[in-house]
């Protein structure tokens, strides 16, 4: 169907307004796809040994007999049953796989899961060899003392990773992708290759066409359908006005957008600056952007031209539209920068919350104010902050979000840059929620780190944040598609 064909499918912007926009509309809800689970392989690497006399027959490890080995299956699966409940992202943990032989291994590593997580007890470097597909992400695991203690606890370093050379030599591994004991280790790099799995090939609808901040920005589209695999589905504005039309012309779907704007305003910690009007509006285009995503088969879109031709064409601003999706597990973004959206996707993925998208100002006193007129409400992922809805700052028109996030709170904030070689990251506080004659949401957050390190390492414009730490995730997933990292806070 073409895009002037398309009828209105009803967003999910919350249960009331959900049923009563699929009953005006004869439509099923369509909410976010649900992101693809980490497939897990773990695999247990064990032999024993055979006595020979008067010469050294006995590697390192705890394992002596076939009881050892099946203890020890016991304990992993143990372990696993407990990680698996501790993960609060779409994580798939397959049976485990005991082996020493290299057929065996080979079978294994070509098997469709996304990661393979060895279990290093005892058997030779050419088993291990043979697990590692570089075309999938590699763990091991080892132990030193939560359990009988690992031939590769030894070796793992100079004979796997170093090839008994001073260099790294194993390919798709490196000294990251090894842990010791902790499963809680494994747990971070789990959620942190989740979040890499599902920005990788993600498809966006592009109103307006994909686009980037800046000269140094005008290679980002291509850089996102490259490094990040990405699928810009773009719309042009013409094709937009059509829907737009279509929506308007349908005067249930029309009252009952006026009626949820209504419902909003009467929620506690809501008040209102703005024409009531251009809310209402504002409903109604997050139904066409619900219903662009829906054609499109995504969760994910963004807005070019957003400080002026969107507002022409739906008579209000897409601030309000793309603060109501992101509260809805959406992923959308102003200004169709590519410099950042793929930082932000993957930002979202590992932390399973919203991603406030933000322009920085100058760090200085140890301090920074990020702002924007697109703060999503549930930054933590389930509660709703407080919000006064004004105009759009810049233009002083439709209806824009100023959320109160949370003083005290710990965040993380990215800084990628125009290139792709190196994003930045540290954690903050937010200390205060002023209102400054900026874009209306607008937070200044401590700075956990060096200020001056900062400012000389700043790349690119745009930055994103989360609430909560994630930034051990987030640094172990750039390295997988061979982007540096830079952590101001260590």
């Amino acid at each position: 169907m073409g895009i002037a064909g398309m009828g209105l499918a009803a967003a999910a912007i919350g249960s009331s307004a959900m049923s009563s926009m699929a009953a005006a509309m004869g439509n099923t809800e369509y909410l976010p796809p649900a992101p693809r689970k980490l497939v897990v392989q773990p695999v247990l690497t064990a032999a024993l040994s055979q006595r020979r006399e008067k010469t050294s027959w006995r590697n390192w490890g705890g394992f002596h007999t076939q009881q050892d080995i099946s203890d020890e299956q016991q304990r992993i699966q143990k372990e696993l049953d407990s990680l698996g409940g501790k993960a609060e992202f779409g994580l798939e943990i397959r049976p485990l796989v005991t082996l020493n032989d290299k057929n065996k291994a080979a079978e294994v590593a070509k098997q469709d899961h996304d990661v393979t997580l060895i279990y290093a007890a005892t058997s030779w470097v050419d088993v291990l060899e043979t697990l590692t597909n570089p075309a999938k992400w590699t763990m091991m695991f080892l132990r030193h003392k939560s359990g009988p203690v690992y031939l590769w606890y030894e070796v793992a370093h100079n004979r796997y990773l170093r090839k008994t050379v001073d260099q790294f030599g194993q390919p798709g591994v490196d000294y990251q992708d090894v842990v010791v004991d902790s499963t809680d280790e494994l747990l971070w790099r789990m959620r942190a290759l989740y979040g890499l799995k599902n920005t990788l090939g993600k498809k966006i609808v592009c109103i307006g066409g994909a686009a980037g901040w800046g000269e140094g920005g005008q290679k980002a589209p291509d850089i996102a359908k490259t490094t990040w695999k990405m699928d810009l589905q773009s719309v042009d504005y013409p094709a937009l006005q059509v829907v737009i039309d279509k929506a308007r012309q349908n005067s249930e779907l029309v009252r009952r957008c006026n009626d949820e704007a209504a419902k909003l305003l009467k929620q506690n910690g809501v008040s209102i600056d703005t024409n009531p009007e251009f809310l209402g509006k504002s409903f109604l285009l997050t139904q066409v952007f619900t219903e662009l995503m829906q054609q499109a088969g995504t969760d994910a879109i963004t807005v070019n031209n957003c400080m002026g031709t969107i507002m022409g064409a739906s008579e209000t601003t897409a601030c309000m539209p793309l603060s109501l999706l992101n509260d809805t597990g959406f992923s959308a973004y102003c200004e169709s920068d590519f410099v950042a959206i793929p930082s932000g996707l993957l930002l979202h993925y590992i932390s399973s919350k919203p991603i406030f998208f933000n322009d920085p100002t100058y760090p200085h006193d140890g301090m920074v104010t990020l702002a924007h007129c697109t703060g999503p409400r549930k930054m933590d992922g389930q509660n709703l902050e407080p919000v006064k809805i004004l105009t759009h700052f810049e233009s002083d028109y439709g209806a824009a979000p100023k959320v109160e996030m949370k003083l005290g709170q710990k965040i993380t904030v990215i800084d990628p840059d125009f290139d792709n070689k190196q994003h930045l990251g540290f954690e903050g506080e937010i200390i205060d929620n002023p209102f400054l004659d900026i874009c209306r949401t607008q937070i200044d957050v401590q700075i956990k780190g060096s200020v001056d390190t900062l400012n000389e390492q700043t790349r690119g414009f745009h930055w994103n944040a989360c609430y909560g730490n994630y930034l051990k995730e987030y640094g172990y997933a750039l390295r997988k598609v061979g982007v540096n990292w830079m952590n101001l806070t260590v």
